[in-house]
């Protein structure tokens, strides 16, 4: 299996390193010698869209992704509504940012009828494509492992995700792939076979055994069981050559210095993805 040999592809998923602003991240980033970031719109809305904007711009880093958009149901009508609004405001972050990629995590079904939600999800994203393609930007839809089904997104398998985009037919909708939630799958070398030319983004980090927390257990990538290089070959061979963000949510990292994250991130980058 090839390993990689350079930095040129890294992306810091802005979550790794929570206690960070979006200045110290992209200092951080300067400093660390990684081209890329993914931010996170509670933390660009902390410091503002236009001075988030300005200081990545000026700092020479490319922003891979905006995370997130999605969340699209709601029991009532109105509250639909605000939440379709809410993902046209992402959509217009991100093209502000300079990244053309936002990350859909699509959010629960409103009621017990989850086919149901799973159909609300594509009919929502049909409905803001227009708007996407009028700002460049590009939908990408995370599908989350099943244990997130009742919490955070109806969207459980990269199947699930290729069959809307395939309905969908545009080149402002992809999938994004991350490891931790699609690991597990059976399917999950067909499916990015199967999703060639559509991947809009690669996610590392490891799954723990065991498991520590259903949310905050993800591993530092080489700590756990999940086959990280063969992934990426993979994805590479669908035509996937864009940035690789490194994506943890977990406790005891988030409280380890932010410039000593990325040093083991770096060095596990090369050794195991």
């Amino acid at each position: 299996m090839a390993e990689l040999t350079d930095f040129s592809r890294l992306s810091l998923n802005q979550i790794t390193t929570n206690r960070w602003t979006v200045p110290e991240a992209i200092a951080g980033c300067v400093e660390a010698g990684i081209p890329y970031i993914s931010f996170w719109r509670d933390k660009v809305a902390a410091t503002g869209l236009q001075e988030s904007a300005r200081l990545v711009r000026e700092a020479g880093l490319k922003v891979s992704s905006l995370c997130r958009g999605g969340w699209f149901d709601d029991v009532t009508a109105q509250g639909r509504q605000k939440k379709l609004e809410d993902n046209r405001r992402a959509i217009e972050e991100a093209a502000t940012l300079g990244t053309d990629v936002l990350v859909l995590v699509c959010g629960p079904a409103a009621t017990k009828d989850i086919a149901a939600g799973r159909a609300y999800v594509r009919d929502c994203i049909e409905k803001l494509l227009p708007f996407a393609a009028d700002y460049g930007v590009k939908l990408a839809i995370e599908p989350m492992h099943p244990m997130y089904a009742a919490e955070r997104s109806v969207m459980v398998t990269l199947g699930q995700a290729n069959a809307i985009v395939k309905e969908l037919q545009t080149p402002n909708l992809g999938v994004v792939v991350d490891v931790f939630h699609v690991w597990w799958d059976p399917e999950v070398y067909n499916q990015i076979q199967a999703a060639a030319g559509t991947i809009l983004g690669f996610h590392v980090s490891d799954w723990l055994v065991p498991l520590p927390d259903i949310l905050m257990g993800r591993g530092m990538m080489g700590d756990g069981v999940i086959e990280l290089r063969k992934l990426r070959e993979a994805v590479e061979g669908s035509g996937y050559f864009g940035p690789i963000e490194v994506e943890i949510f977990n406790q005891v990292i988030w409280e380890t210095p932010g410039d000593r994250v990325l040093e083991v991130m770096k060095e596990r980058y090369l050794k195991h993805v």
